[in-house]
C-alpha cells in the first residue's frame, strides 16, 4: 500500500505541478488563473484534454504545439515532475499526518514562488495571504493556543528581515531586498520557527552565491531574485525534516 499511496501523491503532484506553472505565471501579472484556459502563447491554440496530462504530453508532442508547431519549454515537465517527486517525497516523510499537510501547502507555496520570483521579480501578496492564514488553520490544528508562538516566530523573523533590508539598503545606496522577500519570511517564522529561519536565509546564500555569479556573466543584469534560493532552501530543510537542534548538533560534534 505504501507504493500505492506514493504513486497517487506523485501523480497528483505533477497535476498540481501543472496548475502551479499557471498560477506562477499568471498572478504576479494580475491575470485570472482560470480564464483565459491554457493555451499555446504564441497561436492561442486551446490545449485539450490529451494535451494538459502531465509530461506525457510534452513527451507524446515532442516538445511542440499541435497546432503551430512552436517548441514547448521543457521546463514544465521537469517542474511538473519535480513537484510530483516532492509530493511523493512529502507522504513517504511525514505519513498520513497534519504535519504533512503542512508541509504540502508550505512547499505548494514555495513552488509558486519559485515560477513567480524568477519570472517576474514578484512574490504576489494574494500567494502569501492565502497561504499564509491556511498555515496558521492547519498549525491551530497542531498545536492548539501554541499556535501564538509560530505566530511570534513569524513576527521576529520578519523584523529581523526588514532590519537585513534596511541595513542593505544604506550599505548598497539602494533597494537591497524587494517586500515580497520580507513577507515570505513571516510564513518561514509561522513553519520553520525563526531560529531555523535564519538558516534558511544562510543556505539560500550559499546555493545562490555561485549560481548568481554564472546567471550575472551570462546576462550582466545584477538583479538577481532571491525568492527561488530562499525557497529551495526551505524545500531542503523540510523535506529531510531538519531542525534547529539537529544543525547544533552537528556542529558541536567532536
Amino acid at each position: 500500500m505504501e507504493i500505492y499511496y506514493a504513486t497517487v501523491f506523485f501523480i497528483f503532484g505533477t497535476l498540481f505541478g501543472s496548475f502551479y506553472n499557471v498560477v506562477g505565471y499568471r498572478l504576479p501579472r494580475g491575470e485570472s488563473i482560470a480564464y483565459p484556459p491554457s493555451h499555446c502563447p504564441k497561436c492561442g491554440h486551446r490545449l485539450s484534454p490529451l494535451e494538459l496530462i502531465p509530461i506525457f504530453s510534452f513527451l507524446f508532442q515532442k516538445g511542440k504545439c499541435k497546432n503551430c508547431g512552436d517548441k514547448i519549454s521543457w521546463f514544465y515537465s521537469i517542474f511538473e515532475f519535480t513537484t510530483g517527486v516532492l509530493f511523493c517525497v512529502s507522504y513517504l516523510v511525514f505519513g498520513f499526518s497534519i504535519e504533512l499537510a503542512i508541509a504540502l501547502t508550505f512547499i505548494s507555496m514555495l513552488l509558486i514562488v519559485i515560477i513567480s520570483d524568477y519570472q517576474t521579480m514578484t512574490i504576489p501578496d494574494e500567494l502569501l495571504a492565502f497561504c499564509g492564514l491556511l498555515l496558521i488553520i492547519e498549525l491551530s490544528i497542531k498545536n492548539g493556543l501554541n499556535v501564538g508562538e509560530n505566530i511570534l516566530d513569524g513576527i521576529i523573523m520578519f523584523s529581523i528581515m526588514y532590519l537585513i533590508k534596511i541595513l542593505g539598503d544604506k550599505i548598497f545606496k539602494k533597494e537591497s531586498m524587494g517586500g515580497g522577500d520580507i513577507k515570505l519570511m513571516f510564513i518561514y517564522g509561522l513553519v520553520l520557527g525563526w531560529p531555523l529561519s535564519c538558516i534558511s536565509i544562510c543556505l539560500a546564500s550559499f546555493i545562490g552565491l555561485p549560481i548568481s555569479l554564472i546567471m550575472i556573466k551570462k546576462t550582466h543584469d545584477h538583479e538577481i531574485p532571491f525568492g527561488p534560493f530562499l525557497a529551495i532552501a526551505a524545500i531542503i530543510l523540510v523535506i529531510f525534516k531538519i531542525d534547529f537542534n539537529t544543525i547544533i548538533n552537528w556542529l558541536t560534534i567532536k
